[in-house]
């Protein structure tokens, strides 16, 4: 019996972003070390030969010191060269026993390996599950996805505060190769969200790259956190409305932004640069949202060193020449622009 598609356990489709050694170099370490304790266990059994007799001349020397070593690592053991002295007795039993075993590890370690990492994967996705929290969710990991998380990272959100929905698994992979956590799946369905642990998120960026895309995933968002503060994309200037009504906060309508830097862009190309500079982080002039300083209290907002865009007061935005603005109030949100260092 097959399950529908999406069905599956909450660990379904998460991957942890972590470092995995290149199989060439996991083999040469295997190698390396099966290498040494054979080395080892010819040393020891060549070091104590007159405590072992060869029932072909008796004495045992160099080569009969590896041919033991070898059918001994191997369990073989045909008995023509065995130990006869107590003290050979005692260092085989202490030291060449656990030799053995441990050699056979190294040779079986490719098979653990396969039986193990599923159970390291289950341990990683539950300790991040129980961990995650205050984290923003990307959903779409195309050119938009790309671009917001290059700019909450550069504004001071560690990758690990970033987990990726994409259902491409291309997409994961190089979400991971960042240090990202992506969940494989369609970010419109409640499980895939719940898998991202929406519920405990600070922020949902709905970067799909189709309309209807994005209002069947702000309304899923919205049904299983009905607080959290959702920004989408959307292509089209007319579908802006439903986005809100969907219960968006932001909308930013990508086609019409474009638009009007392309036709700035001929009659004031210095306005496009300088709108460039602005929404790129990290460089140059950046725009902050921060609250005002007990410091600032009482200052005209022209006096402050960070030029002040704008001014939030009891739920309702001032612009910067907005008269009612005054002087600032404690527990204002300002939206400045100051130059990155």
């Amino acid at each position: 019996m097959t399950q529908p598609e999406g069905a599956g356990t909450e660990h379904t489709g998460v991957r942890i972003a972590h470092v995995e050694p290149p199989p060439i170099r996991q083999v040469a370490q295997r190698l390396f070390f099966a290498v040494f304790v054979l080395l080892a266990t010819v040393l020891i059994v060549y070091v104590d030969r007159d405590g072992y007799n060869d029932n072909s001349d008796g004495a045992v020397d160099l080569l009969d010191a590896f041919y033991y070593t070898t059918v001994t690592l191997s369990t073989t053991g045909y008995g023509d060269i065995v130990p006869v002295s107590d003290q050979a007795r005692l260092i085989n039993f202490l030291v060449i026993t656990p030799l053995r075993v441990l050699f056979l590890i190294v040779l079986i370690g490719t098979t653990l390996e396969a039986l193990t990492t599923r159970s390291r994967e289950e341990f990683r996705i539950r300790r991040w599950r129980s961990r995650v929290r205050q984290h923003v969710i990307v959903c779409g990991y195309g050119t938009k996805g790309r671009s917001a998380i290059r700019s909450l990272i550069a504004n001071g959100t560690t990758p690990d505060r970033i987990v990726v929905v994409d259902p491409e698994p291309r997409a994961i992979d190089e979400a991971n190769s960042l240090g990202l956590t992506g969940i494989v799946g369609d970010a419109g369905r409640t499980e895939v969200l719940r898998r991202a642990a929406v519920e405990r998120a600070r922020a949902v960026i709905v970067a799909a790259n189709r309309d209807d895309a994005s209002v069947l995933i702000t309304l899923t968002v919205r049904q299983i956190n009905p607080s959290v503060p959702i920004t989408t994309s959307v292509r089209e200037e007319e579908n802006a409305n439903l986005l809100r009504q969907s219960g968006a906060d932001t909308v930013i309508t990508t086609s019409a932004t474009s638009g009007r830097l392309l036709g700035l862009s001929t009659d004031a190309p210095r306005v496009v640069a300088v709108v460039e500079d602005l929404v790129t982080g990290g460089q140059g002039l950046d725009l902050h949202q921060r609250t005002v300083t007990s410091s600032e209290v009482g200052l005209d907002s022209r006096s402050l060193r960070d030029v002040v865009l704008s001014v939030t007061r009891g739920g309702r935005t001032l612009r910067f020449d907005d008269p009612l603005i005054g002087t600032l109030q404690p527990e204002d949100v300002l939206v400045v622009v100051r130059s990155h260092h």
